[in-house]
């Protein structure tokens, strides 16, 4: 197998752009996909072409046979899958760095003018410098997700067109014409087909787990977006509220309006008053 570092060390760096889905998508990648696929994949496979025989002696039937049984093989396939799957991860690990890059360029420039608004034009990242995926960084994370989506059923499809069945059978008889012979054909082997069946179930398991996990970041991702508008679509409602119905009103600004700005007095008060007045006419 390839030295897969470098692309361990770019992916790492997708944990801390990501959402909680996110990661544990990143963690079926580097645990299922990757590490099985390093450890087990030589074991598995290495006896692919040394342990694959055919009973005949026409020379280039065998080749034949074996790159008609295996136009390519399962664990370069599978690399190939998971290189253009994570791809798109990348794509969007470059695009929020570059986005992140030019925010920060831009606080620091209002810090530098002594712009006391610069901390509160932070849209892509909070005080604690974590990425917050809105605006153009919210599509291009959607849009990473569907092309992964899209990439790995692709992958699943052309894995039953190239192969065929999943299941690897013991022996099959072999008919390539020329070079082999042509009535007879030849009866060919591969060794360990469980162990390989097996292998190759995983793999697909593994897959339409990754797809599952994308479909669920995408219905996580929308949710979150449907809340935030409503939190926002209720705070705007209480400031209007607030404005349109003031909880402490001035005692001419309230009722004054209604009494053409004279102040209204209690009806305790008014009461009282009339009393005062009759007694003094009494007294006259």
């Amino acid at each position: 197998m390839g030295d897969w570092s470098y692309m361990s060390a770019l992916l790492d760096k997708v944990q801390s752009h990501s959402t909680v889905v996110g990661k544990i998508w990143m963690t079926v990648l580097f645990l299922f996909r990757i590490f099985v696929l390093g450890a087990a994949a030589d074991n598995v496979w290495g006896d692919e072409v040394s342990e694959f025989y055919c009973d005949t002696l026409e020379p280039g039937c065998e080749h034949a046979c074996y790159n008609w049984m295996f136009p390519i093989s399962y664990v370069h396939y599978w690399v190939l899958q998971i290189t253009f799957v994570s791809t798109p991860t990348l794509v969007y690990l470059g695009h929020a760095i570059h986005i992140i890059h030019k925010e920060k360029r831009m606080i620091e420039q209002l810090k530098n003018n002594n712009d006391e608004t610069a901390l509160t034009k932070r849209k892509y990242t909070d005080d604690r410098g974590k990425v917050k995926i809105t605006g153009i960084l919210f599509f291009t994370y959607i849009t990473q997700l569907v092309f992964k989506i899209i990439l790995e059923v692709a992958f699943s499809v052309g894995q039953f067109y190239i192969f065929g069945p999943v299941f690897m059978v013991p022996f099959f008889h072999c008919t390539m014409s020329p070079p082999c012979a042509r009535y007879t054909g030849a009866q060919c082997y591969i060794s360990r087909p469980t162990e390989k069946t097996i292998f190759i179930i995983f793999m697909l398991v593994v897959s339409g787990i990754s797809v599952l996990l994308n479909v669920v970041e995408i219905i996580y991702l929308l949710c979150n977006k449907r809340r935030e508008r409503r939190k926002e679509l209720k705070a705007q409602q209480y400031v209007l509220r607030s404005q349109e119905h003031p909880s402490n009103p001035s005692w001419g600004g309230g009722m004054g309006g209604q009494y053409g700005g004279i102040p209204v007095l209690p009806l305790q008060a008014q009461e009282e008053k009339h009393i005062d007045q009759v007694s003094k006419d009494k007294d006259n």
